[in-house]
């Protein structure tokens, strides 16, 4: 197994997000300790790593008929390995979140729980970008439990980013075939984008950020409805950067300015990333 293959199963362009969503579960939990959001940031690295690691050893049938250029079609590493590194990066990331208390632990199992679920049904079941999104409603708690405990902040938090990632990972289930079905269950990102707005704090930062946040999915929307070949993949990697930016608006409505404007450098090192490695 080469490097190559390793960044592309486990699709390591997008950990930008997830670092950010440790940053914004902690600060919203009100102590954003430095070393704790490192911790949970490994710990989240392993989760979503695991994941889709996962997600390829269980599409490994389908993408032998339509993504012949993942590493598993293409011979690179056995269906065997793949499930074992997958379900072992679950596992150190189950183990590390117990390191903050046996509640953050619990919210660890959850997390590994909705992963292999979505890795399991989502070429099956409509719900799947529920399932999806419960993944990173989780990320939220998680990292406020490794630092604190789950406010109200947090629980709208981690609600506001779930119907976000409903919206994305609709788009997403229909770029195999490159076109949009049905537009109107985009409609729930309206919920994330109202959401950010009442928190980016009045301040001219925070709102600074907020229209960044607008314009990417404004940005997505036009190429999912323009419908051009190659639209829909551009307008999902899109969106999976503009997760950075919502934790950078919720981040700086909590007077955390400096810590925004790292998450809007997650943002950026997204779609840098997703140059050298694919982001779907």
């Amino acid at each position: 197994m080469t490097l190559q293959t390793f960044m592309k199963l486990g699709r390591v362009s997008n950990l930008p997000t997830v670092w950010t969503n440790a940053l914004a579960g902690a600060v919203l939990a009100g102590q954003p300790s430095v070393w704790a959001i490192l911790l949970v940031g490994i710990a989240l690295t392993l989760f979503y790593t695991g994941g889709m690691w996962l997600n390829d050893a269980f599409d490994a049938e389908i993408d032998a008929q339509e993504r012949k250029n993942r590493p598993i079609p293409m011979g690179e590493i056995s269906v065997k390995v793949v499930y074992m590194v997958g379900y072992g990066m679950l596992g150190a990331g189950v183990v590390l979140a117990f390191a903050f208390g046996p509640m953050a632990g619990l919210a660890g199992i959850a997390l590994a729980g909705a992963v292999i679920l979505y890795d399991w049904l989502h070429k099956r079941t409509v719900l799947s970008p529920v399932i999806m999104g419960t993944t990173r409603f989780f990320c939220y708690i998680l990292a406020a439990l490794a630092v604190a405990q789950v406010t109200g902040s947090v629980i709208l938090g981690a609600l506001g980013l779930l119907a976000y990632i409903i919206g994305l990972t609709y788009a997403a289930k229909q770029e195999a075939y490159d076109r949009l079905d049905r537009a109107w269950p985009l409609a729930v990102l309206a919920i994330p984008l109202l959401y950010a707005f009442t928190q980016a704090g009045g301040g001219a930062f925070g709102l600074l950020i907020w229209v960044g946040l607008l314009v990417v999915v404004l940005i997505a929307l036009r190429l999912l409805f323009r419908r051009n070949k190659g639209d829909v993949p551009r307008a999902v990697v899109t969106m999976i950067a503009g997760i950075c930016l919502y934790d950078a608006v919720l981040i700086a409505g909590m007077g955390q300015a400096g810590l925004a404007i790292l998450a809007v450098a997650g943002f950026a090192l997204t779609l840098v990333l997703q140059r050298v490695v694919s982001g779907t």
